[in-house]
């Protein structure tokens, strides 16, 4: 109650102008007087553990304090009070109440409280000792006047310059609202260690580095983080194999008790994955029930774009097959064909549901292809000029071709079982009639083609292997024609990538690379071909031109 009391006096006597330069000292001048033109003293916050809902409530009214609405969940306390503790954020039933105090300079701002339940008896009394002795969670908060990127960037820079530094944040999804949390100074003016900044919107993209910043001073958090990957990895490979997200949409919550009954689950299990999955910004919460976010719904299967085929094949055989990496890194074999007896190629052909989620899987990162229709090689072609898909998987990419130049035909090269899988797929978008369908080998690469595609191929191969498929293609060649081969290319400088994310993935999984530009180019050049130039794709892909070794001009 003191600590509750103490807080709402605080906010009560402070004002914007006047507590940047006790977080900050050194702060003054026409630096303070931009900071508070940006942003503007919200609120102080405390966390608490009442016994119920009830003393919560007269514990409020007795410092003056009136909340008419529910407590809404706190996505990042929660998860902050999980990782501390090391429990699962599951247990941990954080609210957040704002009752608002008429200050002394008129404003109207308030005292954010974080509650946690903390019954007698109960085996979070330990955890609520801890909190209430080290005061974690106590904090100012300043908000953000209006969400600009540009100026939310150079506010963050500027707490660092004066001694504050980075110390977590999140998305809440139940607000729409980004939270940056920073340690003042060891020289502030003030017994509050932490300062918020509020920023209404979706901000994850400057988030991130602010929260790679705090991880770099956390390693014990960051390396739990990492560890627990795994579960992310089968948390939505079970939102997708139990159909969860088909039975959400993004336009009303759905309570817990209907999806489990539509879904066939045990309800208190599917309250755990849903509310985890919010901590992801999966689903969000609301007075409703659970609904899909925009990242969500790539988990329905209806969805455009829908990426879970990919969620089951990342969330199955491939992470079974993973638990070998430690065999692959030690012994160069491939650990797929350790845990399944053979090579992908051949485990997946064996079974046509396997080979089906394959070929949903390839195609489910076809955003990649969104550009390549427009590439110049295409758009200039001639009418009636042949593209040709050698291992075209089932047409994704070619439909995608022929759909943006009905002057051109196709040509579809794939195993036999794949062959049919494509048929249908561009029978169905009305394209059967302008391509060529032919089941076989690269060694049955046909000639004659305008254009040919070698897309996500060689990455499955080790250069030998890599050498010998772009010989076919080079004797098919004529000189005129021209070969776009699209891959991720693994940076020159580096630099982050999932290319570099797929090189692990191919060499654990397939046995193949990903490549650098220049690895492409010597494979071209062994191969009689030339390396023309390259363009970057989403997801980061790059389309390769290519030529035979006497046309490249």
């Amino acid at each position: 109650m003191s600590r509750l009391r103490a807080t709402v006096d605080f906010v009560k006597g402070q004002d914007t102008a006047t507590l940047l330069p006790l977080l900050l000292p050194g702060l003054d001048g026409p630096e303070l007087r931009a900071l508070a033109e940006c942003c503007a003293f919200s609120h102080a916050a405390l966390l608490v553990f009442p016994p119920d809902a009830a003393a919560l409530h007269t514990a409020l009214a007795d410092c003056g304090l009136v909340v008419d609405v529910p407590p809404a969940p706190s996505v990042v306390v929660r998860e902050r009070l999980a990782l501390r503790h090391r429990r699962c954020a599951a247990e941990l039933d954080v609210g957040i109440l704002r009752p608002g105090v008429r200050c002394r300079d008129g404003v109207r701002r308030m005292v954010e409280v974080f509650a946690l339940a903390v019954p007698p008896g109960s085996d979070l009394a330990e955890l609520a000792a801890h909190e209430r002795e080290r005061q974690h969670e106590a904090h100012v908060a300043f908000e953000l006047e209006a969400p600009d990127p540009l100026v939310l960037r150079g506010l963050c820079a500027a707490f660092g310059r004066y001694g504050a530094a980075p110390d977590g944040g999140g998305y809440n999804p139940h607000e729409n609202g980004t939270v940056f949390y920073f340690t003042a100074p060891a020289e502030a003016k003030t017994a509050h260690r932490r300062v918020e900044l509020y920023v209404p919107g979706d901000h994850r993209d400057i988030l991130a580095g602010h929260l790679d910043a705090h991880r770099a001073r956390q390693p014990a958090e960051t390396l739990l983080r990492l560890l627990t990957g795994a579960w992310t990895t089968q948390a939505l490979a079970a939102f997708a194999r139990l159909e969860v997200a088909d039975a959400m949409d993004a336009e009303r919550g759905v309570g817990v008790a209907e999806l489990a009954c539509a879904v066939g689950a045990f309800e208190p299990g599917l309250a755990t994955l849903l509310r985890y999955l919010t901590m992801l910004g999966v689903v969000r919460e609301d007075r409703d029930g659970f609904r899909l976010t925009d990242t969500g719904i790539l988990l329905r299967a209806d969805a455009e774009g829908s990426m879970r085929s990919l969620a089951l094949m990342y969330g199955g055989p491939f992470y079974e097959s993973f638990a070998g990496l430690d065999h692959t890194v030690r012994t160069g074999q491939v650990a797929f064909e350790r845990r399944f007896g053979e090579n992908h190629f051949d485990h997946f052909a064996r079974d046509p549901e396997l080979a089906d989620l394959f070929d949903r899987s390839m195609a489910a990162g076809s955003r990649m292809f969104d550009p390549l229709p427009a590439h110049p090689v295409l758009t200039a072609a001639a009418d009636g000029a042949t593209v040709a898909d050698i291992a075209g998987g089932n047409g994704e990419l070619l439909g995608r071709i022929l759909s943006a130049h009905p002057r051109l035909r196709g040509l579809l090269l794939e195993r036999p079982h794949t062959v049919e899988a494509a048929r249908q797929l561009l029978g169905a978008a009305g394209h059967a009639g302008r391509c060529t369908f032919l089941a076989g080998d690269f060694a049955d690469v046909p000639a004659g083609a305008d254009v040919y595609v070698l897309s996500r191929v060689l990455h499955d191969w080790d250069d030998d292997r890599c050498r010998e498929i772009l010989r076919h293609c080079a004797r098919a060649m004529s000189p005129a024609a021209d070969l776009l081969v699209v891959e991720r290319v693994l940076p020159a400088d580096g630099s982050p990538s999932l290319a570099t994310a797929w090189d692990l993935h191919m060499m654990c999984n397939v046995g193949g690379r990903e490549r650098r530009a220049d690895h492409y180019a010597r494979l071209f050049t062994e191969a009689g071909l030339t390396l023309v130039g390259h363009s970057p794709l989403p997801l980061d892909g790059s389309v390769l031109h290519v030529r035979g070794a006497g046309a490249a001009g």
